[in-house]
Parts: structure tokens; C-alpha cells; sequence
């Protein structure tokens, strides 16, 4: 039997470890990673720059002209829009339906949104109604964070009698409708955003504690969690820098989708009388009291009832874009 001498074999495989290296790449940090897939998602990147500008004209938007939005003027009632430069191109030169008051009545002001019933400047109306649905925006974002992911964090990872009782106390509240919660709140108090703020304490939080819930219930039992409690870190320590940290995404991308439903929830209260009261704006407000002149004045209906969709359809798109993102299985995103 012939011996094998070590020359005659050859190692399979990459004889240089710089070129396993360019097969193999270079590892990426995941929220690098995640930004990286999100920003190849066009719809949730035209959803991100449709909320900057909208935010940036909620901030700013009534102080770029001279009127107020809660002066009346009874001279300047219902008037169409009229804007600068662009009435040049015979759109928003103030008619409306063959008849331009600005001209007939001699105004000079420019009111680029119109008037309302009562004379108030709805561009100044329209942006501070935008600034009351970033606030329910960000009360639904303070919620989640400290009802809903405690809760749902602490009856996943205990389980037992004690996610038992935890669970059956969310199906009774959820069994509640929103709308009985926001009446029965509303007879004690008076109609405005502490009722609204109150009923969304009870039941806004519900969805996203079932989502940490379920999200905690799938990682406890994984073997960085054993090994947190064999190195003897407490209940504390494994559910905020264990679970926590591991869960950021799956609470994000909720958090992003309960944002419109709770701005839509607002408005359709202030729609039914149950949200702010005038002389206060809001977009629902603004709907409301346009759409009862909706025939005649259009433009008390369309700019806040835009304004209102493209702010629900935005945040809806970055939902999108941050589940994909941050699904691994989205990986070959």
C-alpha cells in the first residue's frame, strides 16, 4: 500500500483570507442595517418628508402671515383663497364659482386658505388644528410607552395567575367601546383634550401591550435570558436591558401605527361634538364646520380634510416602512 505524502492533497475552499473576507463582507450593525432598508422603501420615505413639512408649517405655519386664527371679521367672511403669485396663473385668485369677492368688494388682503362663516383666516385655523393632532400624537406615543409596555411586559414575563388576571382585566376594558368611555367622560367634564386624553389612559394603550405581551412571552425562554438569571440578574435587569433592547423594533413600528388612529380618533370626536369646542381649532372641528357649508364654500372642507389624510396616509407609509425594516425576514428587502 503507497504512502500519501501531504503534497498531494490541497485544501478546498479560498486560499487567501482577504478574499474570504470580500465573500464573506463586512458585518453591519442593525439599525444601521435597518435604516439602510428602509431608506430603499419610496413610500416611506415620501411619508417621512410629507410629515417633516407638515410639522414645519404646524410650527410655523401661522406666523408666516398677518392674521390670527381666532380673530373675527366680519368683513372677510367666506372668502375663497387667494394666493400670491398664483393667482397670476388664474388659480387661487379669490373667485368662486364665476364670482371673485376680493375684487367686487375691494380687498387687498391675501388670505391663502380663505375665510371661515365667521371671518377667521383658515390657513392660521388649519395649521393650529395640525398642531393639536401632533399633540394626541404624542400623548398616544406616552401612553404606549408607559401603560402599555410595562404592562404587557410584566404579564408576559411573570405569566402564571398573574398574566391571567393581567389578561383578563385588558379584555374587559377592551370590551368597552371608545366612544361610551369619551360620553361618560364628557358628562362629568366638559367636551376637550382632557376627555379625549383620559378615554385614550383607559383603552389606547390595549393593542400594544398585547404585542410586548406576545413578543416577551416568545423570548423568555431563550438562553440569554437563562443565562441572565444563572448569573443572577433580577426581574429589573432581565426585562429592561435583556427583553427590552431585543423588542425596540416591534414597539417602534406599533407605536407608529397607533399614531394615526389616534389623531383619527380625535377628529371624528371633535367631528361629532365630543372633541374641542370652538373658538379652540382642530382639524375635526374645521371639517365639521366646513362641511356644513360644503355646497357653497368648498374650501372650509378641503384644506383641513387634506391636510388630515395626508397626515394619517404618512405616518401609515413609515409604519410600512419601519415593519419591513425591522422584520429580518425582510432581509432581501
Amino acid at each position: 500500500m503507497s504512502e500519501f505524502n501531504q503534497k498531494q492533497f490541497e485544501r478546498v475552499g479560498l486560499r487567501e483570507s482577504k478574499q474570504q473576507e470580500m465573500l464573506v463582507g463586512a458585518s453591519t450593525p442593525f439599525l444601521k442595517d435597518a435604516w439602510r432598508r428602509f431608506a430603499k422603501n419610496k413610500g416611506a420615505l415620501i411619508g417621512l418628508i410629507a410629515i417633516v413639512i407638515i410639522l414645519f408649517f404646524a410650527l410655523f405655519g401661522p406666523y408666516l402671515n398677518q392674521h390670527a386664527y381666532n380673530v373675527l371679521d366680519k368683513i372677510h367672511v367666506n372668502l375663497p383663497p387667494r394666493i400670491p403669485f398664483l393667482e397670476k396663473l388664474g388659480i387661487f385668485n379669490g373667485s368662486e364659482s364665476g364670482y371673485n369677492p376680493y375684487i367686487e368688494k375691494g380687498f387687498t388682503e391675501y388670505f391663502w386658505f380663505g375665510t371661515d362663516v365667521l371671518g377667521r383666516d383658515l390657513w392660521d385655523r388649519v395649521w393650529m388644528g395640525t398642531r393639536i393632532s401632533f399633540y394626541i400624537a404624542l400623548v398616544a406615543v406616552g401612553i404606549d410607552m408607559l401603560i402599555g409596555i410595562g404592562y404587557g411586559m410584566i404579564s408576559g414575563y411573570f405569566g402564571g395567575k398573574v398574566d391571567m388576571v393581567m389578561q383578563r382585566i385588558v379584555e374587559i376594558l377592551s370590551g368597552i367601546p371608545n366612544l361610551v368611555v369619551v360620553t361618560l367622560f364628557v358628562l362629568v367634564l366638559k367636551p376637550g383634550l382632557v376627555s379625549i386624553i383620559l378615554a385614550l389612559m383607559i383603552t389606547g394603550w390595549i393593542s400594544m401591550s398585547r404585542v410586548v405581551r406576545s413578543q416577551v412571552l416568545k423570548m423568555k425562554e431563550h438562553e440569554f435570558i437563562l443565562a441572565a438569571r444563572t448569573l443572577g440578574a433580577n426581574s429589573f435587569i432581565i426585562l429592561f436591558k435583556e427583553l427590552l433592547p431585543n423588542i425596540i423594533g416591534q414597539i417602534i413600528v406599533m407605536t407608529m401605527f397607533s399614531i394615526p388612529n389616534a389623531i383619527f380618533y380625535e377628529s371624528f370626536l371633535a367631528f361629532v361634538g365630543l372633541g374641542l369646542q370652538p373658538p379652540l381649532a382642530s382639524l375635526g372641528v374645521l371639517i365639521a364646520d366646513g362641511y356644513r357649508a360644503m355646497i357653497t364654500h368648498p374650501h372650509l372642507v378641503i384644506f383641513p380634510t387634506v391636510v388630515l389624510s395626508v397626515l394619517m396616509l404618512s405616518f401609515n407609509l413609515i409604519a410600512d416602512g419601519l415593519r419591513d425594516a425591522f422584520d429580518p425576514k425582510m432581509k432581501g428587502f
